[in-house]
């Protein structure tokens, strides 16, 4: 993969702060991160593409300029280095990736991180393809119009709220759905297959296993009962003919007689 800078042109590690223990805005927010990066890594068919998502992690796109921070992020057909250990690796630097994440997630929890203004214009200019935008305290009721979902389309650079939930270039689609995830009843964003079928977390998986395996050991007694019971006739129709072949015989009439 080609980088966007040469080896020369790469800034020196040691002066960027790629790490500042900046905490997350609030549980809720933490818990939906951690929904959309699980359900990705566990459970979804990229149809072979590589990808890489992460939650709270810096995107390096410019020498000198601050990183871009979103929620989630999600970049297809690339792939991290396993090693950890360098200062290079721990973070999204777009020239080692070569080339910025599709996907933007933004969760809002209060009006000052500028998620319809600064950060907007922002994501656009890095050319990311996809940009969500969740409100689920309707921190921004009045500009999302009572929304508290909205998903955007980069075109000719800048971005356009869609009106269908998939995302054809990813392959992926979002939505919003009611339900538990870890013990909270909340409405909470989710991504989906083209028919908005939600791509399960591992704990949902497990369920799902868990539900064939009952329901193949239901068949599989619902076949022994039928057997069984198909026997019981069986042994019922032939002592039946037995009775009547003495019944015949106590006649003089040989019932094996043709």
């Amino acid at each position: 993969m080609e980088t966007l800078l040469s080896k020369e042109m790469f800034p020196a590690m040691r002066d960027i702060v790629i790490e500042d223990d900046e905490p997350v805005d609030n549980i809720f927010s933490e818990k939906q991160q951690r929904l959309l990066t699980e359900t990705l890594n566990t459970a979804w068919d990229s149809k072979g593409r590589t990808f890489f998502t992460a939650a709270n992690v810096g995107i390096f796109y410019a020498l000198h300029e601050p990183p871009l921070v979103p929620d989630v992020f999600l970049s297809m057909d690339v792939q991290p280095r396993e090693e950890w250990d360098d200062k290079d690796r721990r973070t999204y630097f777009c020239w080692e990736f070569g080339k910025p994440p599709e996907v933007a997630v933004e969760i809002i929890s209060n009006r000052k991180g500028g998620e319809l203004s600064r950060k907007f214009s922002n994501y656009a200019r890095l050319n990311v393809w996809y940009y969500i935008v969740f409100d689920p305290f309707g921190a921004l009721k009045k500009a999302m119009d009572g929304e508290i979902f909205r998903l955007y389309e980069l075109h000719r650079n800048t971005y356009s709220p869609m009106k269908d939930f998939w995302m054809e270039e990813i392959g992926l689609g979002i939505r919003l759905w009611e339900g538990e995830y870890e013990g909270w009843q909340a409405t909470w964003l989710r991504w989906c297959d083209e028919r908005g079928n939600l791509i399960p977390t591992g704990k949902e998986l497990s369920e799902m296993a868990l539900q064939q395996v009952e329901s193949e050991k239901l068949r599989a007694e619902n076949e022994k009962a039928r057997a069984e019971n198909e026997k019981v006739r069986a042994d019922e129709a032939e002592s039946k003919a037995q009775r009547l072949a003495e019944k015949l015989r106590a006649l003089g009439i040989d019932p094996d007689a043709r």
